[in-house]
């Protein structure tokens, strides 16, 4: 267990994050391939219910950190005595040090959003978009020499999706000049998972993580990755997928710079232009369509 004065008390619980399975291929050939492994995690916080993850389970007391955080249901890590996973009850009991205030109120509504197989947000965090805002410092600007570099690191990151698919990734860097130092990469079934898992690893390492950050996804630019990303403090945010509208509107009042379809060489910068410096000449020669 993690042992600190002002940080929560953890477990290791992780647990095998692929599966081998049989199956049978086009060629009716049968052989054994790796699928990732799903299970569920039911979070109680001061021994009441609040909510069931399904997850790899990598590493589910960062992942239960960071939906405490993300969900703005604690307001810092030092809040929270321990978190304690059973994976022979697939359970993560949280205690806190002075309970959760109006935790009824709180936890009373909720919003399924766009997460895969459905996200799940509270009704507050959705009534309170207007007092969302980057916290200071959140600086740090974007060069496409050192966009490059990011989506290279990605590329070459040994992952379950490479053996196994079917699962979303995110990632952490630290940004200085051209370069894009990875500090953390997570996977798991959805993106809203591997982002607050990302926010608990931030808590727990806080006084590590430098100002001048990226964060990186593999699953599309939706209103609740912009909201959580803000909330961690993280100003340029990277896709391999595309954005929505509301994610955009969202992104453009916090002053946040969104990359969607950001893959070898290939972007697109949706809003933030201010926090990006544009190297066209790194991109290469525009391919022409051909004359008809």
């Amino acid at each position: 267990m993690a042992d600190s004065p002002s940080l929560p008390r953890l477990t290791a619980a992780s647990a095998p994050l692929t599966r081998e399975v049989s199956v049978l291929d086009e060629h009716g050939e049968r052989r054994t391939i790796s699928i990732p492994a799903e299970r569920p995690l039911t979070v109680y916080v001061d021994r009441r219910e609040l909510v069931t993850l399904m997850t790899l389970g990598a590493a589910p007391e960062l992942l239960v950190l960071g939906y405490l955080r993300n969900q703005r249901l604690v307001a810092s890590a030092a809040d929270i005595d321990s978190v304690t996973v059973d994976w022979a009850v697939n359970a993560a009991a949280v205690k806190t040090r002075a309970g959760i205030e109006d935790f009824e109120r709180k936890t009373a509504k909720r919003v399924v959003t766009t997460g895969c197989g459905q996200g799940t947000v509270f009704g507050a965090l959705m009534d309170e978009l207007d007092d969302i805002a980057l916290p200071p410092p959140a600086v740090g600007r974007l060069g496409q020499h050192a966009l490059y570099a990011l989506l290279d690191a990605m590329r070459q990151q040994e992952s379950t999706y490479k053996s196994a698919g079917s699962v979303h990734g995110c990632a952490l860097f630290a940004l200085d000049g051209d370069a894009a130092q990875l500090l953390t990469f997570v996977e798991d079934v959805g993106r809203h998972n591997a982002i607050d898992t990302i926010a608990g690893w931030m808590w727990l390492n806080a006084a590590a993580v430098p100002d001048r950050l990226a964060f990186y996804t593999t699953g599309r630019l939706t209103s609740e990755m912009v909201i959580k990303s803000a909330q961690m403090g993280v100003p340029i945010v990277v896709s391999r997928s595309g954005i929505t509208q509301m994610g955009l509107e969202l992104a453009e009042r916090l002053g946040i710079a969104l990359f969607g379809r950001a893959t070898n060489k290939h972007f697109i910068c949706y809003s933030g232009f201010e926090r990006f410096d544009a190297e066209p000449a790194l991109a290469g020669p525009r391919l022409t369509a051909p004359a008809r």
